[in-house]
């Protein structure tokens, strides 16, 4: 086996954030001697997350078991994912920023599934996947990422199931979603469908993707974490894996 120098696009910050959650969970559940001390821990996460080595290849890299570096990974990422913000304290949040809009997307997180297994395939997307429901501010920042769906589950469908609508019309928030939301509500406001449609309805349209597109860039920046190119671990866990990766990406933008 190989050795080499690599390097993460993340600060000492953001490390030494996660260094400290860990070493607080430690101590509460007085957790014995670990061969890896939470900045160790912390690092083989994050490598993890960010650029998406295997199980096989952190345990060569932090000379640790197989089976102790994926214990590693799913009690951090559970630890994280239990920080992200609820759907009520982000849309609190925006309003109390005075957000003129928010925008809703959803997302599929690409896994390692084969053609049999259909209520992961996407007809959308044409691959195997998980739904997950992201709420963003104007400018692209990830406020809120839902639990994960099956990648059949239409958009429209996982908002209602994660109570998005109803949560948008207590808030009074203003929502720009695409086509595959039309129906949610007076709050969400989507393009004009049709191809004849009038001079008004196409500048409306041009507008509106002026004004959402900026926001939808919250997927792009969620999945400059390799590890949401293709999950390969049970697809049930994607949502907690997506929440965690928020929780980082916040605090290191903050």
């Amino acid at each position: 086996m190989l050795f080499y120098r690599a390097a993460l696009p993340l600060s000492p910050r953001t490390l030494n954030y996660l260094a400290g959650v860990i070493r607080r969970h430690r101590k509460a559940i007085s957790s014995p001697w670990r061969r890896l001390n939470p900045g160790q821990q912390a690092l083989l996460v994050v490598v993890h997350l960010c650029k998406g080595e295997t199980f096989a290849e952190l345990a060569a890299g932090f000379e640790v078991g197989l089976t102790t570096a994926w214990r590693y990974v799913r009690e951090t990422v559970a630890l994280l994912a239990r920080r992200s913000a609820t759907l009520d304290q982000a849309l609190r949040r925006a309003k109390q920023t005075g957000y003129a809009f928010v925008v809703s997307d959803g997302t599929l997180i690409p896994i390692d599934r084969v053609a049999a297994d259909r209520p992961y395939y996407s007809g959308k997307n044409k691959k195997h996947g998980m739904n997950v429901q992201v709420i963003a501010a104007p400018d692209g920042t990830p406020l809120w990422t839902s639990g994960s769906l099956p990648g059949s589950v239409h958009d429209l469908k996982a908002a209602r199931i994660w109570g998005i609508i109803r949560r948008l019309e207590t808030t009074g928030l203003i929502t720009l979603a695409d086509k595959g939301y039309a129906g949610a509500g007076r709050r969400v406001l989507v393009p004009y469908k049709g191809r004849k449609k009038p001079a008004s309805q196409k500048t409306a349209n041009s507008a509106h993707a002026k004004l959402r597109g900026p926001g939808e860039r919250a997927n792009a920046v969620l999945k400059t974490w390799r590890i949401l190119r293709k999950l390969r671990c049970c697809p049930l866990r994607a949502g907690q894996i997506v929440k965690a990766i928020l929780v980082l990406q916040t605090h290191e933008a903050g």
